[in-house]
């Protein structure tokens, strides 16, 4: 079977995806973008040279314009053999105008999408987001909140599909919660000297760190006893942040910066809870990491992971956004509880979010199709 791939830039969770359909089924993929080697970033990246189980393209003959680059050689391989087509998104130039090629030429394809948000378009903006998602033969989605994304801009939800989207391999997933003894051994490891820690995990630079609600996360830190110690890693807060800390006297409070991925792994097993007070993630796969290290987690009704992987009293809790207050509520509620049960649930809750996982309900349904 022959697979066609659109999407824009090999991320290392793309790449493994791809990695692991490719062990059974012949996958090509086209990114339209360079590999975004991030600052600060160790892990090993993509670099596209075929040895993989997939065949890697970068589209080049590209025509530009504010920032936005249309890949006119994408025709090349739309016009190819295929059992399969998947277009991973709708709303870059280049995907815009493989949708309409394929529509126009009445070739089979799929969109791919792994959240949404709805939200209040102006009615042409609603109209252009419904054409092009409209416009597929079927749509793999992340889950029912997505669903319902997709039924408002066209979509026949019966020929959507679910996956369950995920960054983690089958290995990345803790077969049991850790014991209290090796939580104390990494908070000493760490230093981590507050009785409950709180994990917060995300960029800090200034629009992301409103953006993840880092200043929604402060306010209720003021709140707060100083025994529940706050982390947020990711990189450098900006000055505004900091001095907000030293003046409210939030010595509980600490920015921790950028860690490697097997850093990260273990401020996660030394918390007690997860928070990510988000005021928008069409995803949001740091939910997804922090149930796999059997974390209860708190995060707004904005966060689309949240809202389809965490239960209410069960492993978290879903808040409104820019509500401070009751997400110190919800914070104290959880240690109020029986958090380890809940930190259980979440990765009870988990487990079938996998790479390996992804990948098998991805070749059931093209052999299915």
């Amino acid at each position: 079977m022959k697979i066609l791939f659109l999407t824009n830039y090999a991320s290392p969770y793309r790449v493994d995806f791809f990695n692991e359909l490719g062990k059974n089924c012949d996958v090509t993929v086209l990114f339209t973008d360079k590999t975004k080697e991030q600052k600060h970033r160790s892990q090993e990246w993509f670099s596209g040279n075929n040895n993989d189980n997939f065949k890697y393209i970068q589209l080049v003959r590209k025509l530009g314009f504010k920032n936005k680059n249309i890949y006119l050689d994408v025709f090349k391989y739309l016009n190819k053999s295929w059992d399969k087509i998947v277009i991973c998104g709708y709303s870059s130039p280049t995907a815009m105008l493989a949708i309409q090629y394929l529509k126009l030429k009445k070739i089979p394809f799929y969109i791919e999408v792994d959240g949404g948000l709805i939200k209040q378009d102006s009615w042409l903006k609603y109209k252009i987001k419904k054409h092009f998602l409209s416009s597929a033969t079927g749509w793999f989605s992340s889950g029912k909140e997505t669903n319902k994304y997709l039924v408002h801009y066209g979509a026949d939800k019966n020929k959507i599909i679910e996956y369950p989207f995920t960054s983690l391999k089958e290995q990345d997933i803790l077969k049991q919660i850790p014991t209290d003894q090796e939580k104390l051994n990494l908070r000493k490891e760490l230093n981590l000297k507050e009785e409950k820690i709180i994990l917060c995990v995300g960029r800090f630079s200034y629009n992301t760190g409103y953006r993840k609600g880092y200043d929604i996360l402060m306010k209720a830190s003021e709140k707060l006893s100083k025994d529940i110690g706050i982390y947020i890693v990711g990189d450098e807060p900006t000055e505004e942040f900091i001095l907000w800390r030293k003046n409210k006297n939030l010595d509980n409070v600490h920015f921790v910066g950028f860690k490697t991925k097997e850093e990260l792994k273990k401020y996660y097993m030394a918390a007690d809870l997860f928070v990510l007070p988000t005021r928008e993630d069409i995803w949001g796969l740091v939910i997804n990491e922090a149930m796999a290290m059997g974390l209860p987690v708190i995060t707004t009704d904005k966060c689309v992971a949240g809202l389809e992987l965490v239960e209410k009293g069960v492993n978290g809790y879903i808040i409104p956004t820019e509500n401070s207050e009751i997400l110190a509520e919800k914070i104290n509620q959880i240690f109020s509880k029986n958090y380890k049960q809940m930190g259980q649930n979440s990765l009870n809750k988990i487990k079938n979010y996998t790479i390996e996982n992804m990948a098998k309900v991805h070749l059931e349904d093209f052999k299915r199709l």
